[in-house]
């Protein structure tokens, strides 16, 4: 670990960017809507579809649960949001260099740990339009398919779901066709706009594609406030990893790294994070 942070630090050197402080100024509070404001409303319209535990922890979804790496979780939403709070973002990115590094998992996690906080709302917009896995892993209902939200054909609350009362998600079914032209499409944005003033979100997560396979996250990149990425140890390489926060950051704020699948730590803490 301390030999890949400090290959990090050194490519970060070599481009003359300064790593993110994950922590600094304590995170404000956010304030608890008023009770029957439009954003309330908006939210209680949204149909309930709590996943089982048993689903969510074969699916290696474990914030929220008394399992031991449900704190780690927590950590790491701790500090994002002490970071994002402390900038005025809303909107974060979850990405990855190459593919089956867990971005997925992570996103699910960080949503789950967050709607712990009743303060927060969240909301998790599937955006890997090309290899969608969110319905899969949720096992949400098969007529929700986000693609139609962010094409501008069906509106957010006929294909969302709350997951918690305070976490949404929209997913996403099957490939879309010219999927980097949508998530760039000025259209996407509106529809995003649209989103955030009716829900009033604390926060927004993406769950977008492995950076390395398209040009959809770099796309799209334009459009949030920040992006974390996720690498996974022992196959992600400090190349790969350099080459995604050198390309993402000429678009956005790089938030952080996240080492996932990481075995030199114990079984129930397989991530760690690095600004």
């Amino acid at each position: 670990m301390e030999k890949l942070q400090s290959a990090i630090a050194k490519a970060r050197a070599r481009r003359g960017d300064a790593p993110p402080v994950p922590g600094g100024a304590p995170a404000p509070r956010p304030d608890r809507p008023a009770k029957g404001t439009d954003a309330d409303a908006a939210w209680a319209d949204l149909p309930l579809a709590e996943p089982e535990t048993a689903r969510l922890l074969a699916q290696r979804i474990v914030a929220g649960t008394r399992d031991r790496a449900a704190s780690e979780f927590d950590k790491l939403r701790t500090r994002m949001l002490q970071r994002m709070q402390s900038q005025n973002w809303r909107r974060v990115a979850i990405t990855s260099p190459g593919a089956a590094s867990g971005k997925s998992t992570i996103a699910l996690n960080l949503g789950f740990s967050l709607a712990r906080q009743q303060t927060i709302r969240t909301i998790i917009c599937e955006m890997d339009l090309r290899r969608p896995s969110l319905a899969r892993m949720l096992g949400t209902p098969p007529e929700l398919d986000f693609a139609r939200v962010l094409s501008g054909n069906a509106p957010f609350a006929d294909h969302a779901v709350r997951l918690r009362d305070n976490l949404a998600v929209g997913v996403a079914r099957g490939h879309v066709e010219r999927s980097a032209e949508l998530l760039q499409a000025a259209r996407t944005g509106q529809v995003l706009d649209a989103i955030q003033e009716r829900y009033a979100p604390t926060l927004m997560l993406f769950d977008m594609p492995p950076f390395q396979v398209s040009d959809d996250t770099l796309a799209f990149a334009d459009k949030v406030d920040c992006v974390l990425i996720v690498a996974a140890a022992g196959s992600t390489s400090v190349a790969q990893i350099d080459a995604c926060e050198r390309d993402l950051s000429e678009r956005t704020e790089i938030l952080g790294v996240v080492l996932n699948k990481c075995r030199h730590m114990p079984a129930d803490e397989g991530y760690d994070y690095y600004g």
